[in-house]
């Protein structure tokens, strides 16, 4: 995972449902702290462990399981600052899946 350009940075990213979140990546890009910020989820935050890969030049392709179930995809696009994001869980039952699209912000 070398060379990853969000290794070692922290972003807010928001998107079209409402929620908002608070990305901290370690420094070799390996790991990730997220923390929702609003939305229905907000409060929830992990330590998770990622799989990640540059499909293009400043485009990433980040996903990682979460304890509760939940799965995400994450695109990011560091050239023009937006995020596509694919959710999966269990509900009812069933696997559930939330496609969503939004910002990405560096942050301090």
């Amino acid at each position: 995972m070398d060379g990853l350009a969000f290794a070692g940075k922290s972003y807010e990213i928001k998107v079209d449902n409402g929620m908002v979140f608070h990305h901290t990546y370690s420094a070799d890009g390996r790991t990730l702290h997220y923390e929702t910020v609003a939305g229905p989820m907000e409060g929830a935050s992990e330590d998770v462990r990622l799989r990640a890969a540059e499909v293009a030049s400043g485009i990433y392709l980040v996903g990682w399981n979460e304890i509760s179930g939940l799965t995400v995809a994450l695109a990011m696009n560091l050239n023009d600052n937006t995020v596509h994001t694919i959710r999966t869980h269990e509900a009812e039952g069933e696997r559930h899946s939330e496609l969503l699209s939004g910002t990405i912000t560096e942050s301090g």
